[in-house]
């Protein structure tokens, strides 16, 4: 097929959705980095490495677009045990900030190989469920989970639970996608049932902390419940239209913290308030909607559960962060896709919305099977 008539039958709807909501993203992280002083505001960098990483993330996307998704097949060894090995030096030569090994100084910027994880993880979790003609059965799921407990395990320890909790989902949506047989699916419910409360002997303090914070956020509003509070607080005074681009006191004054990253939402929601919030949820549900298009639109099992697993990838961050943002689940770090300012995070996602942009553009190479 020639390549002309591959670009015509991309998705351009989910390329636009994306850009429009990264460019919403530049404008709240160039508010998250002003300050109010007395002079008046001034900025400081973010959105500019941003934009950078934009323009990273736009050169990853036309790389993956740029060959048959297929041939993805051929590294899903190499790229999975790599994952494994960049996981294990992080926790032995990482840099530690905020109390956790996540980061690789690689000195122009900082390499999470936490990112790259969730990609590998992917395709060889597509490359798997690809290669069954049934649904899975204890000895397929047995082997699957054995496949991603090893770099989940490794992440956990970084300590980031947010992150290994984010492939958790990712991969059961997969799996749910393909179908458990009805005797595993029952049994793996039931006993889910009396193993998730085990789970809580098994965090680390300042995790427990979180949640007991959650429950009741104003028992340390000077500690552990700050952050969650002055989140709050910017949403609610955003009101209904909100007090406008630049407008955000929360964020200029320094009492809303992480809101370049894990709270961008907050900064966003206090300056276009309810209705500006709900424009964002509802670009995000259309660029959901757009991957859901692609996978009733591919021919083959690969592609299919490609953009599902992408699709998850994107679900899971965002109803994370923003639930998280409102206080409706406990805090985890987990950053909102396109909005939330990180490298790592930025270029992940064009590389993912670029397989899903190559799936929509090969639809039609395969014979319905």
């Amino acid at each position: 097929m020639h390549n002309s008539r591959y670009f015509s039958n991309c998705n351009w709807t989910l390329l636009m959705l994306a850009i429009l909501i990264f460019a919403m993203g530049i404008l709240n992280l160039y508010s998250a980095g002003s300050l109010r002083i007395e002079e008046g505001v001034t900025t400081i960098f973010y959105y500019k490495k941003q934009l950078i990483w934009g323009v990273v993330g736009l050169l990853a996307l036309l790389f993956f677009m740029a060959f048959d998704y297929r041939h993805l097949k051929n590294i899903v060894w190499p790229l999975y045990w790599t994952t494994v090995s960049l996981l294990i030096t992080v926790l032995i030569l990482g840099t530690n900030i905020c109390g956790a090994t996540r980061w690789i100084n690689l000195g122009l910027f900082y390499f999470q190989p936490t990112e790259l994880a969730k990609l590998s993880i992917l395709i060889v979790t597509a490359y798997f469920l690809s290669n069954l003609s049934q649904n899975l059965r204890w000895k397929e799921l047995g082997k699957l989970i054995f496949l991603v407990a090893i770099p989940v395990f490794f992440i956990m320890i970084q300590p980031d639970l947010g992150s290994g909790m984010n492939i958790l989902l990712l991969v059961g949506g997969m799996v749910l996608y393909k179908g458990l047989d009805s005797r595993v699916f029952w049994t793996v419910f039931i006993s889910s049932l009396f193993i998730l409360p085990q789970s809580w002997f098994f965090l680390k303090d300042y995790q427990k902390k979180r949640i007991l914070t959650f429950l009741n956020p104003e028992s340390d509003p000077l500690g552990a419940g700050y952050n969650l509070l002055q989140s709050k607080i910017a949403i609610g005074s955003g009101g209904l239209w909100g007090k406008g681009f630049l407008g955000s006191t929360q964020s200029q004054l320094r009492f809303l913290p992480e809101k370049h990253t894990d709270f961008v939402f907050a900064v966003f929601g206090e300056e276009w308030g309810f209705i500006g919030s709900l424009l964002l949820i509802s670009l995000f549900c259309l660029l959901l909607n757009q991957f859901i298009n692609v996978i009733k639109g591919s021919k083959d099992d690969f592609g299919k559960f490609l953009v599902t697993g992408i699709f998850f990838y994107f679900f899971w961050q965002v109803v994370i962060n923003i639930s998280m943002v409102l206080g409706l689940i406990p805090i985890v770090g987990l950053p909102l896709p396109l909005l939330s300012y990180g490298g790592s995070s930025t270029v992940m996602s064009f590389c993912l919305l670029g397989i899903a942009l190559n799936v929509s553009m090969r639809r039609y190479v395969f014979k319905q099977s």
